[in-house]
């Protein structure tokens, strides 16, 4: 995919904290193409979150910030307030993790679905109340709801008037931060059948942050795989999920709860996370690594055909998805 077709290119991106001893994200590179999925996936704390936020030009304060993150060929690090306004307002736009917390329960969901289409290019009342209807047919909604308050709906409702909104300006890039967490098996797979079907029909490109591998398989073109504010592997998901090269990424799909195992002991990774108050070098997974030799601890190890290992041209790895652990 050449990179005129690419909604999001993130290059380089470091991001350093008061107070902490490595950065927080450490030369992440990572591209979202026209009308594609990518998931990017990995423990709570590897910096997925952080890394899908750049692109709104929402950093912490005090945030020491390296590289660039282009949206739709423009530098989001280099933007002014007032372009981060209407890019917040337009280009872009995200679906948060709690509905709840994201919708005032004070207004009308109708004003708060046309707020952002009235403000921008001053649509009209009316135009912005069409659109508003428009896309809640588009979520499975009426347009009852636009008279509606928010604890009048349930979660699953919510997270469609998200979708809506963050729609309304027909963004090139919508931003996923695990937007279906806290909802039921049953919604959640509606709420993926309809950000894949809206893929289809705006030619949105989405960047999908998930710890759930299930659902990066089942919505996503493309996979990164998160650790320590590192990329470690990346690749198409199916060859991905049926052949992970980097032993973090087949750990991870070790300790997926599986239907077909159930009185199994559920796997897990052994060790912690890196603390962002030590000092990091080599490979950040190689402490919680089996397969680690003083290489890894001694030398970090470049991307190379999409995965960040030293021994990557030596393993065999398979998971216990298919019947077997890891081996070398």
């Amino acid at each position: 995919m050449s990179a005129a077709t690419h909604v999001l290119e993130i290059d380089g991106l470091t991001l350093r904290l008061p107070r902490t001893a490595r950065p927080v994200l450490d030369g992440v590179d990572l591209t979202v193409g026209a009308s594609e999925i990518v998931a990017l996936v990995g423990e709570s704390g590897s910096g997925k979150s952080m890394t899908l936020r750049t692109a709104l030009g929402l950093l912490p304060r005090q945030a020491a910030v390296g590289g660039s993150v282009r949206v739709a060929g423009e530098d989001v690090l280099t933007m002014t307030p007032a372009r981060l306004r209407d890019l917040r307002a337009g280009t872009v736009s995200m679906i948060f993790q709690d509905p709840r917390a994201a919708i005032n329960p004070l207004r009308r969901l109708g004003d708060f679905l046309t707020e952002s289409a009235r403000i921008n290019g001053g649509a009209g009342g009316e135009r912005a109340a069409v659109r508003a209807r428009h896309l809640l047919a588009a979520v499975g909604l009426t347009d009852r709801v636009l008279s509606q308050y928010p604890h009048e709906l349930s979660g699953g409702m919510l997270q469609r008037i998200m979708i809506a909104s963050a729609l309304m300006n027909d963004p090139g890039l919508l931003l996923c931060d695990e937007p279906t967490t806290a909802l039921d098996v049953t919604t959640q797979a509606e709420i993926v059948a309809l950000l894949a079907d809206l893929r289809n029909t705006f030619g949105t490109g989405m960047l999908f942050v998930t710890h759930d591998l299930g659902l990066a398989a089942a919505i996503s073109d493309r996979v990164f795989v998160m650790y320590a504010g590192r990329i470690v592997e990346h690749g198409p998901a199916g060859s991905l999920f049926g052949a992970p090269r980097h032993p973090y990424t087949a750990a991870l799909l070790d300790s997926t709860p599986r239907l077909e195992a159930p009185s199994e002991r559920l796997a897990a990774i052994p060790g912690q996370p890196p603390d962002l108050r030590a000092p990091l070098s080599g490979c950040p997974f190689a402490a919680r690594c089996a397969y680690a030799i003083e290489r890894c601890r001694a030398e970090r190890p470049e991307p190379e055909n999409g995965v960040a290992c030293h021994r990557a041209g030596e393993l065999v790895l398979a998971t216990v998805r298919e019947g077997d652990r890891p081996r070398a």
